[in-house]
């Protein structure tokens, strides 16, 4: 939906600006633990979109009136949330 696609974006544009603020920390020489401190909360926050993102698409495929093979869609959507979750630490 328009609602979800906006909450997605604005949450990529936050993460926009901490990216941002990370390359000022790198630029003006700030302490490595601060900057692996912030690494770790934009990574973390890079994750937390991609599961709302899966999240958000397992549920509308799942109640999808259109579906006529249940099976199949639980099938690609456990596919598509294990290949996700793989590349998330």
């Amino acid at each position: 939906t328009d609602e979800e696609r906006r909450r997605i974006v604005n949450r990529l544009k936050r993460l926009e600006g901490q990216i941002r603020g990370l390359q000022a920390m790198v630029e003006s020489g700030k302490d490595c633990d601060a900057v692996l401190t912030q690494i770790m909360a934009a990574k973390s926050a890079l994750n937390q979109v991609g599961l709302h993102i899966v999240g958000h698409s397992m549920k509308s495929c799942l109640i999808d009136s259109d579906v006529t093979d249940r099976d199949e869609v639980v099938d690609e959507a456990i596919k598509v949330f294990l290949k996700y979750s793989s590349c998330v630490h």
